[in-house]
């Protein structure tokens, strides 16, 4: 008997399973619930702590809360150097403390009206008690901090201890 070979039929095309979009009435809440993620993401620290590398000799936006100051911290051959804008205050306003391994910078900025007088459109200024701590660098002598205000920015000083100075000489190139 002759054999006969039975092809087998060709499935029908299942249509493509794509996810549906949410009814245009869910829209706002895809936005609010992006907005929320990103604040707990800045909250956290986010993608700025986790790019940051781990081996800083500061330990500079872990501790900053709301309303602290922004810093820049700079280190140079002989030392580090801090420099914090704290815009409407005096050096009055400003207290800075240092121990072997923490710097501390602290103030209130005061409103400068009464608020309830006043018929706000928009604030964003912030007003209140502020404080910024920081880990000492290994390197560091806490003994011989400075500080200066001026203009509204406080820069302060930490000098390098001799030994955490790195010698450095020119090495001299010899051509062939």
């Amino acid at each position: 008997m002759p054999s006969t070979q039975v092809e087998p039929r060709p499935k029908a095309a299942e249509p493509e399973r794509r996810p549906q979009a949410a009814p245009e009435f869910w829209r706002p809440f895809e936005s609010l619930r992006r907005e929320v993620n990103r604040l707990f993401e800045d909250f956290d620290g986010g993608l700025l702590r986790r790019a940051l590398p781990t081996s800083l000799p500061f330990e500079p936006f872990l501790s900053r809360g709301l309303g602290a100051p922004a810093v820049d911290i700079v280190e140079q051959e002989k030392a580090f150097v801090i420099t914090a804008e704290l815009p409407g205050l005096t050096e009055k306003d400003v207290e800075i403390k240092a121990t072997d391994d923490t710097l501390a910078i602290a103030g209130e900025k005061r409103t400068e009206q009464e608020t309830s007088e006043a018929d706000y459109q928009l604030c964003e200024r912030r007003y209140g008690k502020f404080e910024r701590r920081f880990s000492l660098p290994a390197g560091a002598d806490a003994s011989k901090i400075e500080a200066r205000f001026a203009n509204g920015v406080l820069t302060i000083t930490l000098p390098k201890r001799p030994e955490a100075i790195r010698a450095e000489r020119k090495i001299e190139i010899k051509a062939g």
